[in-house]
Formats: C-alpha cells, sequence, structure tokens
C-alpha cells in the first residue's frame, strides 16, 4: 500500500513585521505596526507581539491605534519585500523537504511524506523548525496532518480560543435564543453543573494540538472554527446564522442540501481537509534572479544621477541575460532611500530585447515617478519577466539583436524594430493594454470579422483574408432607418428617400445585394431579426452607408443603418 502523505504547514503571523524588525535591528519587544494605503485610509496589515499585547488588532485603522497607544512605531508595507522574504523562507524550507510551496502570502506547504525520520520524527521536525525560525527572529506557528487543508487549519487555528465562532460584528439570531426547556433538559443530562464531580479532563499536549495522527483528521478538524475551511467570511456568516459554527457541525450534515443552498466550493474545501478529494502541494519553479546593484557613497536625489546609475547597470544585466540565453519583457529599477524605504518604476517591452539603447528610454521617462526623500542609497535593476529569444522573435524575423549579435548594427534600423520601439514608448505612458492591433477571423458576420487583441503580445497578420466584398470603414451597432414613401413587404432596393439620425436624406444610387443569415448554430442577441439584405447607399450629400433591410425573426425587423464607407 502507498504510504499516506504528511503535509507540514508553516504559517508566518507576523511576516511583514518580522521583516521590518530585522530590517531595523530592533529588539522583539518593539511595539510595531506595518500600515497599508486602502482607498483613503491606512490599515494596520502586520503587528508586533508587543503592539498586539497593547491591544491593537489588524485591520484596525490607524488613527484609532494611534489613539489607544500614541507611542507605536509605523512602518510603510513593502509588499514586494514581504514576497522577497518569503521566497527567501521557502528556500529555506528546502532543507527539510524537496517539495515546497507558497500557502497565500505569508505561509509555505512542505510535503514531508518520507522525510521525517531523517529529523527523528515529526515531533523533532517540528522543534527543527521553531527553533531556526527563533533564531531568526520570525514568528512561526506550524503544523503536521495528512492533508494541505487540515495542515492549514490546525496552524492557524488549532490551540486557539474557539469561543469567538461568529464573525465579528454578528450580534446573534433565533439559534442563539435557546429555550428554557432546552436549558433545563441539558442541564440535567449534566449532573456536575448542579454540584456534582465535574467528569476528570486531561488537556492535551501541546504535540498534540500541532501534529495530526495518521488518519484522524476528524478528532482533530472537528472542533475548530468554519473559517478554517480557507472558505470566505461571508460564507462563514451565512453558515452561522443556521447555528453552524465548527467543522464538526458541518460533517454531520447532508451534502446535497448544503451545496444547493451554499455552493459548491463549501463541499469541495470539506473533502479537501477530509482527504476526500487530493489536493497536491505545488512547488514553485526556481527562477534564476537576474539582477545587478549599484550602491552609492553618499545618496542623490537628481534624475541626472539616476540616469548615470541606469547607463551603469543596464549594460551589466543586459550581458548577464545574452549569456545566459535570455531577453527580458519587463524590466524593474529599484531605488532604496536612506530611510529604508524603497520605491521602484517598470518599464516593459512590446518586444523582448537585451539591447540596453533600446531599454534606456523607457526607463527615463518613468524616473520623474521616484521621490527621493532624504535621498537614494542604493539602486537595484531587476529582469522582472524573461523570455526565451526563439519565443520572443516574430516568425521570419532574423532576431531581435543586432547581425553581431551584440545589440549594435542594422537591427537597430530595422523598421520592424522601430514600430515595436513606438510601442514601447506609448505604453510606458498609456499601458500596454491600451495599444492594440487588429486580427482577422474567419466568420461571415460583420461584426466579428476582426478581433481585437493587445499589440505587444500578439504577432501582425501576415496577411488579412476578408469576406471577398466591400465593407465599410467604420461600422456601428444598427441604427434604425425610417423609410419616407411607401414600402414593399419585400424590398428588393433600398428606400429613395429615408431617415437617419434625425436627417432626410436622398439616396441617388445603390449597390448590389448582399445577403447575410445568422449562425444558426450560436445564439447572437444582435442577429434575433434573422436574414439581412445589405446595400451600398450613396446619397446625395455624398455620404456612402451600409443599410441593411432585417426580414424578422424572433424580434421584428426593418431598416438599418450598420456602417459608413470613407
Amino acid at each position: 500500500m502507498p504510504r499516506p502523505s504528511r503535509i507540514l504547514s508553516l504559517w508566518f503571523p507576523r511576516l511583514g513585521a518580522d521583516r521590518v524588525l530585522r530590517r531595523m535591528g530592533a529588539a522583539q519587544d518593539l511595539p510595531l505596526a506595518v500600515v497599508e494605503q486602502r482607498g483613503n485610509l491606512q490599515i494596520i496589515s502586520s503587528l508586533s507581539a508587543a503592539a498586539e499585547a497593547r491591544g491593537l488588532r489588524l485591520g484596525m485603522p490607524l488613527p484609532d491605534a494611534l489613539a489607544m497607544y500614541p507611542d507605536l512605531v509605523t512602518r510603510s508595507r513593502h509588499v514586494p519585500a514581504e514576497t522577497n522574504q518569503l521566497a527567501v523562507l521557502g528556500r529555506w524550507a528546502g532543507r527539510f523537504s524537496p517539495w515546497v510551496g507558497e500557502s497565500g502570502g505569508d505561509g509555505l506547504m512542505l510535503d514531508i511524506t518520507g522525510c521525517a525520520h531523517l529529523f527523528g520524527g515529526e515531533v523533532a521536525l517540528l522543534e527543527q523548525v521553531e527553533a531556526d525560525c527563533a533564531r531568526l527572529g520570525i514568528t512561526l506557528r506550524a503544523a503536521i496532518a495528512d492533508t494541505p487543508g487540515a495542515a492549514w487549519a490546525m496552524s492557524r487555528y488549532a490551540g486557539r480560543d474557539g469561543a469567538a465562532l461568529r464573525p465579528e460584528g454578528h450580534g446573534g439570531d433565533a439559534v442563539d435564543i435557546e429555550a428554557r426547556a432546552t436549558r433545563s433538559r441539558a442541564a440535567r443530562k449534566r449532573q456536575w453543573e448542579r454540584g456534582g464531580a465535574r467528569p476528570p479532563t486531561a488537556p492535551p499536549p501541546e504535540a498534540a494540538q500541532r501534529i495530526q495522527p495518521a488518519g484522524h483528521g476528524y478528532d482533530v478538524l472537528a472542533p475548530l472554527p468554519l473559517a478554517a475551511l480557507r472558505i470566505g467570511p461571508d460564507l462563514v456568516e451565512a453558515l452561522s446564522r443556521v447555528g453552524l459554527r465548527r467543522i464538526g457541525d458541518l460533517i454531520g450534515q447532508p451534502r446535497a442540501p448544503l451545496a444547493r443552498r451554499f455552493g459548491q466550493p463549501l463541499i469541495r474545501r470539506l473533502d479537501q481537509a477530509l482527504g476526500h478529494v487530493h489536493e497536491p502541494v505545488s512547488p514553485e519553479r526556481h527562477r534564476p534572479a537576474f539582477s545587478v546593484r549599484l550602491t552609492l557613497p553618499d545618496p542623490i536625489g537628481l534624475e541626472a544621477d539616476l540616469l548615470a546609475g541606469i547607463d551603469r547597470m543596464l549594460p551589466r544585466l543586459c550581458d548577464m541575460l545574452r549569456s545566459s540565453g535570455k531577453v527580458p519583457r519587463l524590466i524593474r529599477l529599484e531605488a532604496w532611500r536612506s530611510d529604508g524605504s524603497m520605491q521602484w518604476v517598470a518599464a516593459g517591452l512590446a518586444r523582448p530585447a537585451a539591447e540596453p539603447d533600446r531599454i534606456r528610454p523607457l526607463l527615463a521617462m518613468k524616473l520623474a515617478e521616484i521621490e527621493a526623500g532624504f535621498g537614494i542609497d542604493m539602486l537595484r535593476l531587476v529582469a522582472a519577466q524573461i523570455e526565451d529569444p526563439s519565443r520572443a522573435a516574430p516568425p521570419g524575423h532574423p532576431g531581435l539583436t543586432g547581425a553581431d549579435g551584440g545589440g549594435n548594427g542594422p537591427a537597430l534600423r530595422d523598421p520592424f524594430l522601430a514600430r515595436e520601439d513606438l510601442m514601447a514608448r506609448l505604453g510606458a505612458r498609456l499601458g500596454m493594454e491600451a495599444i492594440t492591433r487588429q486580427h482577422p477571423v474567419a466568420s461571415h458576420i460583420p461584426e466579428k470579422t476582426a478581433q481585437t487583441l493587445a499589440a505587444a503580445w500578439s504577432e501582425a497578420a501576415p496577411e488579412w483574408t476578408g469576406p471577398g466584398k466591400l465593407r465599410p470603414l467604420r461600422l456601428f451597432r444598427p441604427e434604425m432607418v425610417t423609410p419616407l414613401g411607401p414600402q414593399p413587404d419585400f424590398p428588393r432596393a433600398p428606400p429613395a428617400r429615408f431617415r437617419w439620425r434625425g436627417r432626410v436624406l436622398q439616396a441617388c444610387g445603390a449597390g448590389e445585394r448582399e445577403r447575410i443569415a445568422p449562425e444558426w448554430w450560436l445564439e447572437d442577441p444582435l442577429w434575433r431579426s434573422g436574414t439581412r439584405d445589405y446595400w451600398l447607399v450613396l446619397t446625395v450629400s455624398a455620404e456612402r452607408l451600409w443599410l441593411f433591410y432585417a426580414h424578422g425573426g424572433a424580434v421584428s425587423g426593418g431598416w438599418f443603418c450598420q456602417g459608413r464607407f470613407a
């Protein structure tokens, strides 16, 4: 039989505060709060143990926290730095298992199946992990279970006070109001409440709260609150309103009514925690870091100094990428200030290229966004997104670098590269998503003959294969046209006089009729008026319009205008 899986969950509840304390070199008893901006309000995202002991809580607005404790030390949250620290912890956790994956933004998940005996057992493994984190000054809560869901729940909720199982702000409901007769019957069943001897109960050892015995997932999960199932607070509150507050209350309920009322994700999370549905641990693939750093003897703050630093770092970074056979898609410039904070700007390329002359202008356009503050004492240039040159080069193009392979030469004067550089400059101002191009689509429906794609992540069409018929330069949604004068039930020509957009127009010529039928295999609300007959109509005012007559279907037909020719 295959060996049952064993999962180790590592939760770092004070990841942001511990990072700042380590960087400051401060003692652990410093009351520190890490705050982040949410709209117009600053919210506490992480607290040190000393600050939490003074009654402060996560999610509390900063003015309320300062009113409770004016001497609170605050720092701004730096999400990239926290992500980088979690990645470093993931590499450290690789000494305990080769299968390490991230669990949210503040935890790790390790598959330690067959690894615990190398450290003297699961208890010794947990003690080693906790000792390493204590030496590093990192707060840790760890647990071992059979499934990732159970390990996640135990690391965050096992051993905590389970009295407050309802969401915050929930003031009670009809389920909480228990009848007197019910309470009296419950009291008669527990004679010790009336003065009798209470049954002896021994508290479980600490290891039992952090290590689930193999095959005993129900016993460990049953007393935990429903939030331990990794479901949202709205769903926790909805379950609480019907009297379901612990996982044990949920396990014995029929599955079909629960799924019908609260959704299938609740059942899936419960089955994952109990091991009925397999949930693998997905390790992060090792990605080589391509970055260069420039440490400055004195703080700088001028754009000219930042450009000089870029000129020194960018060629080194491009050489590093070319030697590894990679090209960058996104370059990030990090400016570390003397007060310990960091600001960064990023420049994306429409076509990945490891050529300094094509990257430098894009970074120079972003330097005005950096605020030097008290001065910048370190610069770092990072290739945040990289690609293979074979994937970056378009089909049929000789390459992205010059003929000599060094990024200098005829390739810089190529019209193709000039267009890509223009797209990159526009994307630096407007965003890459704002630059689009049209691609042909094999469809006879006029609205579906082209699709809009982001120009930076798509290739230009080699040729435009249209329907073979003349199409208007500007195509819009069908607009009502009112014929002036008598019209036959089945017209064979457009009206001689008609009203469109509040104007009366006189037709002086029309092209051949083109009949287009809707796609019967698709339900398109715009084509519920049935088959259409199109004409190119030339008016006396020299306008060339695209009129059609809808013969009617699910809705009534009539005359419409859908486009205008040049």
